[in-house]
């Protein structure tokens, strides 16, 4: 389904029973609303669950020029408003767990709580070279030089072995991805700058990472946790960068256990 938000045509899809505490589910760059598919199976009995397609990404629009942080959770909001949704838990991965970040230092009123999964705060030198090299690559040769080394950071060498047809799944992902939208987001990436601020978040939030994730690694999500007072952190082993594909089992459980927690 597809609706108009903050100016942009947004991809959508929604499952679940009706009345059930909202759950809202933010992609990572490269990736689209299907990343969550293992979620959607498990948590659809208890919640109602929107996924949605970033900017630029799966069958959303793709707008040309840069994005920022406060554009993509604005999207949400709207998206939101325009639903119906009054308050939903957040689930964010890579840079939907930045979008996190910024919806919950912006609206904490509309969210019950947040997930930020893979993802950082921050953007070190090393960090930001990186998108230094692929946004050129990526101006000049679309996103087919970006598959392969994406696929090599998103899983550990065992789980690209033994699930050939999840890797093949992803690599049709990460190649269906505009070039304007990941251009448009990997400079709002460039933008980041929540870690110092992360102290006012007062939100019930939980940090999840990939034991074997190196490209936003434990350390990162521990230096979150850090800031946000009352925050859990949990390790998926093994996994890397896309934790809640690699090892669906261990991450729904440590969802599942954060999210009842909150019902105590």
């Amino acid at each position: 389904m597809k609706i108009t938000a903050n100016n942009v045509s947004l991809n959508y899809e929604v499952d679940g029973p009706e009345g059930a505490p909202w759950m809202t589910f933010s992609n990572s760059l490269a990736a689209n609303l299907t990343m969550w598919d293992p979620q959607v199976s498990h948590f659809k009995d208890k919640y109602r669950i929107l996924r949605y397609d970033t900017r630029g990404h799966g069958k959303s629009e793709p707008i040309s020029g840069a994005y920022t942080l406060d554009m993509l959770a604005n999207d949400v909001l709207e998206l939101w408003n325009a639903l119906g949704i009054n308050k939903s838990h957040f689930i964010g991965l890579s840079l939907g767990g930045m979008t996190a970040q910024s919806l919950a230092l912006q609206y904490p009123e509309r969210m019950h709580s947040i997930a930020i999964c893979d993802s950082r705060a921050d953007c070190p030198e090393g960090y930001r070279s990186n998108w230094h090299q692929r946004i050129p690559e990526v101006e000049k040769n679309g996103m087919e030089p970006l598959v392969e080394p994406t696929l090599q950071r998103w899983f550990t060498d065992d789980c690209r072995n033994a699930e050939p047809e999840m890797m093949d799944r992803v690599r049709a992902m990460i190649r269906s991805t505009s070039s304007f939208g990941y251009i448009g987001c990997a400079q709002a990436i460039l933008e980041l700058d929540y870690l110092s601020r992360l102290k006012a978040v007062t939100l019930p939030a939980i940090f999840i990472v990939g034991a074997q994730d190196a490209g936003t690694p434990p350390e990162a999500a521990q230096a979150m946790h850090k800031e946000v007072s009352g925050s859990q952190y949990v390790e998926i082993d093994p996994a890397a960068h896309v934790s809640n594909m690699e090892n669906p089992v261990a991450f729904n459980k440590t969802l599942d256990d954060f999210l009842s927690g909150l019902n105590k």
